[in-house]
């Protein structure tokens, strides 16, 4: 174990209660692996680097794998547009939409949860009741009729309405359902214990997520979120599990050499500087040499970051099962490191 980076993750969860698992590792040995809180604060079971986490969207990347094997399968091409990928009518959308653009922000299109103009994520549910949100067909009421925000490749915009769309095309392309795709990524990758399960039917060893409340009081994440995860967001994964995934994504066996570049090359700047957007993952830069691929999901009751420093070959997966906490041990292992 390295102590300056437990010390460091010791004294922020001592700050914010954090409540989750943290794993650290090069390519020779673990630096820290350490969990803290409880998967089921009623029963008081603890958490471990075995409990199974929800990441919200940081699984935006494995949908944008996905469909990398499509187009490295001739299947589909970054310039097929949206039109053309499927039969749902989006009579206000923009007719130049490429994969290209909905794997990069740029598209254009409304977002059924836009981060610009809202804040808390259960309002979606007051008319749309999460039970019914099953399958990605069922999101798209949510946003198929609105205008487009913006022209097309105007800007960055992050956008989970499209990542849904992205879905739908890979399950368009390989006649599977996106969860049964996606699950064939996971096994290459080694994710034995990581899938996209349903709130009402969760497997062993899966974290509930918390929302702590002004009063000191909590609840549970279940009425917050849709049923089952998808393209956009709401996959399971172990602290390890994800590390695995790092190595098999760097290693090229999730996709051809070629295609893992492209997947990795910073397309657009995002709205911070020396910040950038692959497909599907967050990219820092310092001048022209990159310091950190990451991703990051924040739902109610859940917070994650996990990252991949190819300086050093150091992975980092931090895993919390409440609405925050992830990013501050992020930065105080980064300072460490």
């Amino acid at each position: 174990m390295n102590t300056k980076i437990l010390n460091s993750i010791t004294y922020i969860q001592n700050q914010n209660k954090f409540s989750g698992s943290i794993l650290v590792k090069d390519d020779k040995e673990i630096l820290t692996e350490v969990s803290y809180g409880y998967a089921n604060r009623s029963e008081q079971i603890e958490n471990s680097p075995f409990t199974r986490y929800g990441i919200a969207s940081g699984c935006k990347l494995f949908t944008s794998i996905a469909i990398c094997q499509l187009v490295e399968g001739g299947k589909l091409t970054f310039e097929t547009k949206l039109e053309d990928c499927l039969n749902f009518s989006f009579p206000k959308f923009d007719k130049d939409i490429t994969i290209q653009h909905l794997l990069t922000h740029t598209a254009g299109i409304p977002d059924y949860f836009d981060e610009e103009v809202m804040d808390d994520f259960e309002e979606l549910w007051v008319k749309n009741p999460m039970y019914h949100i099953r399958s990605l067909e069922n999101f798209l009421p949510l946003f198929q009729n609105q205008p487009m925000k913006s022209k097309v490749d105007e800007r960055f915009h992050y956008n989970n309405a499209g990542y849904i769309l992205l879905g739908l095309i890979v399950e368009k392309a390989s006649k599977l359902q996106f969860t049964v795709f996606e699950e064939n990524i996971f096994k290459k990758a080694g994710m034995t214990n990581s899938g996209y399960f349903e709130f009402d039917s969760l497997p062993k060893n899966t974290a509930l997520g918390y929302i702590d409340l002004p009063n000191g009081t909590w609840k549970t994440n279940i009425y917050s979120l849709p049923v089952k995860g998808g393209s956009d967001g709401g996959a399971y994964v172990t602290v390890n599990d994800m590390a695995n995934f790092w190595d098999s994504l760097i290693n090229n066996q999730l996709l051809s050499e070629e295609y893992t570049n492209m997947l990795l090359t910073p397309h657009v700047p995002t709205n911070e500087e020396n910040h950038f957007y692959g497909y599907g993952v967050w990219i820092e830069k310092n001048d022209d040499e990159i310091n950190k691929y990451h991703i990051m999901g924040y739902d109610p009751g859940v917070s994650f970051h996990s990252g991949y420093y190819p300086k050093t070959s150091i992975k980092t997966v931090i895993c919390s099962n409440k609405s925050k906490g992830a990013y501050a041990i992020m930065k105080g292992i980064e300072a460490e490191i």
